[in-house]
C-alpha cells in the first residue's frame, strides 16, 4: 500500500460531487470541500468550482494537505498510515494527529513531530491503530448526539469504519 492506493481509497469512499443541506462542510467534490479549495488555490472559489474540480486536483490537495503537512507520510506503518489520512479528510489533519498523539500517550497538540513519531515508531503499530479507530468512533458517537442533523450521514460513516474495521492488520 502506497500513498497513491491509500488516496485512491479515499477517492472511492468520498465519490463525486455533493451538496447535502446537512452537510457542514457545504458542496464538497471527490471529498474536497469549498472552503479546502479555496485555501489550495488561495482565492475564492464557488459552487460550480467545486462541481469542476479534477480527480487530479484533488490528489494534490490530499497529498499535500492531509499527507505531508501534518507529516502522516512519515509513519512507517502504512496501515495507520491510510487511516489517519481517512481521519484528516473527514475530521481534519489536527484532529487526526491528536487522536494519533492520545493513542501513542504523548502530549497533545495535534502537531506530529520527532517526540510523537518517537513514540509512534517504538509502539506496536496494531494498537495503535485499534485505538485511533475507537476515538474515532467514539467521535463520530459523540457527533451525532451534539447535533441529531448529522444522523443523516450515519450509515455512510459505519461503512466507513467498518472498510477498516474489517483491514484491521
Amino acid at each position: 500500500m502506497n500513498a497513491d492506493s491509500i488516496i485512491d481509497a479515499i477517492l472511492r469512499r468520498e465519490g463525486g460531487f455533493v451538496d447535502h443541506p446537512a452537510d457542514r462542510g457545504g458542496p464538497t467534490k471527490h471529498g474536497i470541500t469549498q472552503a479546502t479549495l479555496a485555501n489550495h488555490r488561495g482565492q475564492p472559489v464557488n459552487v460550480d468550482d467545486v462541481r469542476n474540480l479534477t480527480e487530479a486536483e484533488a490528489r494534490e490537495i490530499y497529498e499535500k494537505r492531509y499527507l505531508r503537512q501534518p507529516k502522516f507520510d512519515r509513519i512507517e506503518y502504512r496501515a495507520l498510515q491510510a487511516l489517519l489520512l481517512d481521519c484528516a479528510v473527514n475530521h481534519g489533519p489536527v484532529r487526526a494527529a491528536s487522536w494519533l498523539q492520545q493513542a501513542a500517550g504523548v502530549v497533545e497538540d495535534g502537531v506530529i513531530g520527532p517526540i510523537t513519531l518517537e513514540a509512534v515508531h517504538k509502539m506496536d503499530g496494531d494498537l495503535l491503530y485499534r485505538r485511533v479507530l475507537a476515538r474515532r468512533c467514539r467521535f463520530y458517537g459523540r457527533l451525532i448526539t451534539r447535533d441529531p442533523s448529522q444522523a443523516a450521514f450515519a450509515a455512510g460513516w459505519a461503512a466507513r469504519v467498518a472498510e477498516f474495521i474489517e483491514e484491521t492488520p
